[in-house]
Formats: C-alpha cells, structure tokens, sequence
C-alpha cells in the first residue's frame, strides 16, 4: 500500500508516524549499525519505543509545552526521543553534539528544558559540569550508560528504564496512556531550534507542526521521494536542513532513514548504502571533491591520465542539463563513465543517487560543475531556520548554475528594495522563545520574514529563479567605493582541495586580503610527497613550499576574477579554526566579529 504525502497533510509528525506503523508496520523505517553489521527497525518498533519514551518522560515530571533537550549524534535513539517528545505534547531543543559545556549551558537555560537526554558518558559530563547552574533541569536521561557505574544516580536516568516507565504506566492504565499519548494539533509548537550565533548569541526559533509540514511537502514536490527510496542520516540532528532529510520527508513518504556511523565514516557508510537521495552542505560536497583529487593523485600513473582525460572531454557538458545533452554528449560520457567515472562514483558512494541537494551556504560553480560531469547534478535549494528550513530548490538539473530555484507551493517570495530577501507562508516560524524584540526585528506587521540575504531574479527554464547573492550583513565596501561579495571569493578559493577555509578581509581597506586556513590532510599528504619535514600543523604551515603552493591556489582564483575582487594579499592561520574558541559556530560558519578581533594585528600587518 503507497501513501503520498498530500495523504499526510494535516496530520502533525508524530501521527504520521503512526499511520506508517497502521499500514506498513513490519516494513524498515530505519537502519543503525551494530558491531559492524546494519541493524533495521520496523515502522511498528519505531513508533513503539517512541510512545513509550514520551510515556515515560511524563514519569519524569514533563509537562506539554515543556522542552526536551537532545545532546548526541544521530542515532535511533534521537528520532525515538523527538516523536516520543512530541506524542505527549512536548518541544524538542536539539543542541550540538560538539557545543562546549559552556555553550550546552546556555542552550540548555535558554530552553528552559526540565529534562535532558544525553548520548554517553562524554556528553553526560558536560552537563554535569554545569548542572549547578540550570535551576531548570531536573532530570537527565542517558542513551549508552557505559562508564557510568561510580556516578552520583540523582536525578539520572537510563534511556532503557524511562522506555520500561512507559511501558509500566501503560500496562497498569491503558486509556490514560493512549489520552496522554494522542500527539499534537498541527498549530503547535514541534521544535525549538537554535540559530548558529554566527553574528550573536543563539536564539530560540520555535517552530509549527504546520510550518515543518509545509517546508516538507514543497522539498518533496522537487525530491519526489517515496517509500522505496533511502536516505542517509549524518548532519546533526539539531540542525533544521537535517531534520527534513532525516525525520520530516521520511515521514511523509515512508522512506528509509539510515544513520550514518558517525559524520567521519559517512563516505564509507554511503559507499555501502547508495542512498538515491543524499543532502550536504558545501563542506560535505568540498570534501568529497578533494578526496576524489587526492585519491587520484596518490593513484598517479594511467587512473590519473584516465581522469584528467575524461574531464577535459566532458568539460562542455558541465553546464549543461542532461535533456541538453547532443547523442554525441550521451556517447563521450558513457565511454568515459566505464573507463573512469563509475569507479570514481562507487568511491563516494553516490552511483545510485537520484537526486542530490546542497544548501546551508553558497557552493563554489567549480564542485557543482565537478559533479554534474560525473554524472551527480548537485541541486541547490535555499532556507533559513525561521522559514523551517526549506523555502527554494532548482527544480531540474536545467536550472542555471548557483541560482537556488523557486518558491515551493504555499511559499511566497519578493525582495525587498535592497534587495533582502522576504518570505511569507506557513513556514515561517512562530517567533523567538521568550525573545520579542527580536521577533520583532524578523516579522513584519504584515507577517513577511526578513532573511538577512541579498538576492536577485535570474531567468531560468521554468521560471524566474533565485539567486543568493550573500549575507546583508556581510556585504563589503572597499575604500575605493567598491561592493565586494566575500562568499564568492571564499567559495572559489574553498574548491582547492588544499585550503579548508577562507575569510575574505575588504571592508573599508584598500584591496581585498584573506586569511586561509590549509586543508591539514591533503596538505600534509602533499608535504610528504615532496619529501618535506614537519611536525604538527604550525610548522607545516610556515615551510616556504606550502606557502608556494597556497599562492599558486591564490593566483588560480584571481585569474578567474574581476581586478577589484582579487586577494592581494593572505596570510595563512597556524591553527585550526575551532568551535571552542569561539571562531565558528557549531555548524562551522565562522564568526567574522570574533575573527576580526582575534586576528586584528595580523589583518593590520598585512595592510602596512
């Protein structure tokens, strides 16, 4: 039996889990890994131990319309925890599996969560550290108790034994459990989401059942999943974008989620899963890409020749639509594809993917011309935690390169005099928690959304479709008077499989500078191929011929650049940039304030 979503358009997430479990019940809703080996878990199994969970929480003390944290990476557990949360009333807050205590903290009080759910023993601890101060928290619930025999037990709970409390006060009182457990109404606030902090403190986003529905089924009028298709679960879960691939359209349609390990192991997880739809941000597209480059190079010898061939033969076809394609196209490319190109897709794991999305921030032309020539036309869709995640998607690989697509249905769109791009429609969120002046700042009188992004119309097949230009806020003047967008610049010089990061140094200054941040891996492999000695990532940094080499990198992009967008000059950071440190945010966007101040002196030495 098929369900479409429209089936499922007034039912909030955690009914429809329960309408996969009615009519699909022994039919995999999700796999996880067990001592090496995938593991599923039945659609009647995943709504049971979520039921349960969210029974036992109400043992616990949680009230409806309380808050839930979730601190771990994805795994069954988590999406047990989000429906069972939900099924008796409550809001999941997701925070960061790599938020230092301090950030946990802050989340964690910002929320105002009674109960909080941790993976294991490492994240245990981080909550412990600050327990003191969160007159809030009353409870923590722990996944993997390994390691926790001598801990202090108050007020600590194990995943297992609040499943087995639930189970306990449905056998004694069924009707209860069933009235406690019925789900939410469709206008009820689902999940709380925390805005990176990229530009402040986080925020508490607060989002409708509705509004998640919504962004669901218009991604799906693009995805066009189904029930036999399988997705791969590797971003935090925390994050708005992942909760669509991962939770939200899978229970829509009724497909397969798969948890990856861990986000280090998901190419080899891809490689024996080929998903046929797979999300990632630009970094996840830029490691993939680079992994290919230095996989190839290591080769050397005939593979090498093989590729560099096949790329120049296929190069008129990067920017081409596969309808666009001559039969002379159809045959350069199949020959190409037995000789090099299935090999090289087997290695990312991505031969039987259907449809391949990126978003989160803008991505280098380069990588998306790169896949497409393999045969993977990477999609871009466009969203912002405050729409619920999802508001534009190309929808065909015929959409002109780095535009984003158009409004979903229910979705409306218009820019603004400045060019900021404005959004109305169910999905926009229902305002910041506790937050109203900031509310405020983000929703009109008339109920439209200020993204805090630039954009503009470019004509596409379809349609006019959107073009994201760069951040309001992030836009540069030089002192000449010129508009420098940065994250051009630093996504063109992000495609070198030896820089990981760019920041793009202009505003008010006389040229354009950067800071650039090596790829330590594919670097360092490099070092060792000419023989160069080093001893941790400061000192290969500061050898002359990775200097040479970032330079050559450099000069690449200018030659692909307007004079008044070059990178003049670059000094090169002798440390990772780190989450701790406050330099990015957990989702890895750097924190320009904080850079600017960090690196004054040395963004000031390069202008004297």
């Amino acid at each position: 039996m098929t369900t479409s979503s429209t089936d499922l358009k007034d039912l909030p997430l955690p009914q429809q889990l329960l309408h996969w479990a009615r009519v699909r019940p022994d039919a995999t809703a999700l796999r996880q890994k067990e001592f090496g080996v995938w593991q599923t878990v039945s659609w009647a199994e995943y709504a049971r131990q979520s039921r349960l969970f969210g029974l036992g929480l109400l043992q616990l003390g949680l009230a409806p319309g309380r808050s839930v944290a979730l601190l771990g990476e994805n795994c069954r557990e988590w999406v047990y925890s989000e429906l069972g949360i939900a099924m008796v009333g409550g809001v999941t807050a997701g925070v960061y599996p790599t938020s230092p205590a301090p950030e946990v903290e802050y989340l964690v009080a910002l929320s105002e969560a009674p109960i909080i759910v941790c993976e294991d023993q490492e994240q245990l601890d981080k909550v412990i550290s600050v327990r003191e101060r969160l007159p809030h928290l009353r409870a923590i619930v722990v996944i993997d108790p390994r390691g926790l025999r001598r801990y202090d037990r108050t007020g600590l709970h194990n995943f297992v034994d609040v499943v087995a409390m639930g189970l306990a006060f449905e056998s004694a009182n069924a009707a209860a459990a069933a009235a406690a457990s019925a789900g939410p109404k469709l206008d009820d606030i689902g999940l709380m989401v925390f805005t990176s902090g990229s530009t402040g403190r986080p925020k508490a986003a607060m989002m409708s059942w509705r509004g998640l529905g919504c962004a669901a089924r218009g991604l799906n009028t693009v995805l066009g999943c189904n029930e036999k298709d399988s997705l791969v679960s590797y971003l935090p879960l925390c994050h708005v974008a992942e909760q669509m691939f991962s939770v939200h359209i899978p229970l829509a349609t009724g497909a397969v989620v798969n948890f990856a390990e861990s986000l280090r192991t998901v190419q080899e997880d891809l490689r024996e899963l080929s998903p046929q739809i797979f999300f990632g941000v630009p970094r996840i597209w830029e490691k993939f890409h680079a992994s290919i480059q230095t996989k190839l190079r290591e080769a050397g010898g005939p593979r090498l020749w093989l590729y560099q061939n096949a790329m120049k033969s296929l190069d008129s076809i990067s920017t081409k639509s596969r309808k666009q394609w001559t039969v002379l196209d159809r045959v350069r490319w199949a020959f190409w594809y037995v000789l090099i190109l299935r090999a090289l897709l087997n290695y990312v794991g991505l031969r039987s993917c259907r449809i391949a999305i990126s978003s989160g921030a803008p991505i280098a032309p380069g990588i998306l011309k790169f896949f497409r020539v393999l045969g993977v036309p990477i999609r871009e869709a466009y969203g912002l935690t405050e729409a619920s995640g999802a508001t534009t998607m190309q929808p065909s690989d015929a959409s002109p390169v780095g535009t984003v697509g158009l409004p979903y249905p229910g979705v409306e769109l218009k820019l603004a005099d400045d060019g900021e791009i404005l959004i109305w429609g169910d999905v926009v969120f229902r305002g910041y928690y506790k937050n109203e002046e900031a509310t405020r700042e983000s929703i009109d009188v008339d109920g439209w959304l200020h993204s805090g992004d630039v954009g503009c119309w470019e004509d596409g097949p379809t349609g006019r479709e959107l073009r994201i230009i760069d951040r309001k806020k992030d836009i540069m003047i030089t002192a000449g008077g010129k508009n420098i967008t940065p994250s051009e610049i630093e996504n063109a010089l992000r495609f070198s499989p030896y820089i990981k990061e760019a920041i793009v140094i202009a505003d008010r200054r006389r040229f354009v500078s950067g800071l650039i941040q090596i790829d330590f891996e594919n670097v360092s492999k490099w070092a060792e191929e000419q023989g160069l000695t080093y001893t941790n990532f400061r000192s290969l940094v500061e050898l002359a011929p990775v200097r040479d080499l970032i330079q050559a990198e450099v000069d690449a992009v200018n030659a692909e650049m307007p004079q008044v967008q070059q990178v003049r000059k670059f000094h090169l950071l002798t440390k990772e940039l780190d989450h701790d440190d406050g330099e990015v945010t957990a989702t890895m966007k750097v924190r320009r304030k904080s850079i600017s101040e960090k690196y004054a002196a040395v963004i000031e030495a390069i202008y004297v």
